[in-house]
This record gives structure tokens, sequence and C-alpha cells, in this order.
């Protein structure tokens, strides 16, 4: 399957050229299914451990702690810019991006229910194998979707904007229902948008890039739907 896609150019290639091109798939979604292996094991490590949620929520050090880990993705997002080629550092930034970003679920995930995790944790799956599928059928059939860029990125800020209003001026249940509804539809966009520019956009060099993305899609996705099933589950 994987020798006759290459040969045949099925799909538009990355920029080196179509030989390369599943090759650079298979090794992007390896690198996102590690990485997510890894949230679920950190995230399950801080719910498991209830002293980590308490630590963090209760006293001055967790809270400087939580910051900190806040700010840890947006560090590290610098160098892994200027050092995505250079193996094995871009894994190792890589990996505490990772591992930051899983912590960060746990918290949220902590004062969660069970049944809310499993059930937001399912519709993501099946949302992301889905638009995923749809993405790879569509491109092979010509479409691109390129023109959603500008779109996405003008609804992120209004998502963004819309969250610090929501953190200075609580709005109550309705107005989280709505953020986390919008910010579902955006991240679904997001996943359509970004396995596109994976599909036809990168370079074989550049698969660090491509799988922050998609790997920062589907766990926005998972977030959104999960504050949405936490207000209908109150």
């Amino acid at each position: 399957m994987w020798k006759g896609d290459l040969e045949d150019g099925a799909y538009p290639a990355v920029l080196d050229g179509p030989r390369y091109q599943w090759i650079f798939i298979r090794k992007v979604y390896t690198i996102i299914a590690i990485q997510l292996l890894v949230t679920v094991a950190v995230a399950a490590a801080v719910v498991s451990v209830h002293s980590i949620s308490s630590f963090i929520v209760h006293t001055k050090a967790g809270l400087a702690v939580y910051i900190a880990i806040i700010i840890v993705p947006f560090i590290v997002l610098c160098p892994l810019y200027y050092c995505y080629r250079l193996r094995p550092l871009n894994y190792l930034l890589l990996g505490i991006f990772t591992t930051a970003l899983g912590f960060l679920v746990g918290l949220t995930c902590a004062f969660t229910s069970g049944k809310v995790i499993l059930q937001s944790a399912t519709i993501t799956f099946a949302v992301v194998v889905s638009l995923t599928l749809y993405t790879f059928w569509a491109a092979r059939r010509g479409h691109d979707f390129g023109f959603l860029g500008p779109f996405l990125s003008a609804s992120l800020i209004a998502i963004l904007l819309f969250a610090l209003i929501q953190i200075f001026f609580p709005l109550g249940r309705v107005s989280v229902m709505i953020f986390g509804c919008l910010a579902s539809i955006i991240f679904c966009g997001y996943i359509i948008y970004d396995t596109d520019n994976l599909i036809k956009r990168y370079a074989y060099d550049e698969y660090i890039w491509a799988a922050v993305s998609l790997y920062l899609d589907v766990i926005n996705l998972f977030l959104s739907i999960l504050t949405v099933c936490s207000v209908q589950d109150r």
C-alpha cells in the first residue's frame, strides 16, 4: 500500500518529492501517537496522586509551580523553532513540551469526573479520526483547505479574548458552554487545516513542527469538549 501510493503520487507531495511523502506522514503520526501516550501517562499520574492537585491549589508554592508549568511550553517552543532539525535536541525539547502540557491536562482532569473525561476522550478520538480521514479523502480529490488559515487565526484570537474576559468577568454556565462549543468548532477546523498542510506544504525535515501543530489541535479540542461536557454534568 505504502509503496504503491509513493510511486503513484496519489496525494500532493511534500516539498521534497512524492517518494518522501508517506514516510514523512508516518513519521509525523508516530511522533503524535507517542506525544499523546506521554500526555495520557502524565495526566493519569497527576489525577491519581491527589496530593499534586492539592499542593497546586492550596499552597502559594503550588501556584508558582503551576504558573511556571504554563510558561514552560511557550519557552520551549522558541529554541525548538531554531533547533527542530538538530537531533536529539529537538526530541528532548519536544519531550519537555509534551510533559508540561500533559501536566496541565492532568490538573484540568483532576477536578473533573471520570465519566466526563472518558466521554470527552471518546468524542475527541472519533472527531479526530473522522476529520483526518475526510481531509485525506478530500486532498486526494484535489480539494485545498489553505483558505481556512486566516479565518481560523482570527477566530482563535477572538476565542482567546473571550477566555480572558471569562477569567476576569465570569459570565456563568451559558457563556462557558458557548465558549466550549465555539472552541471545539475552531479546533476541528484546525485539524482539517493542519492535516491539509501535512499532506501538501511541509518539507521532509519539518516533521517536528507538523507533529506539534496537530498535537496541539488534538489537545485543545479535547479540552474544549471537556469544558462542554463538564458544564452539562453539573
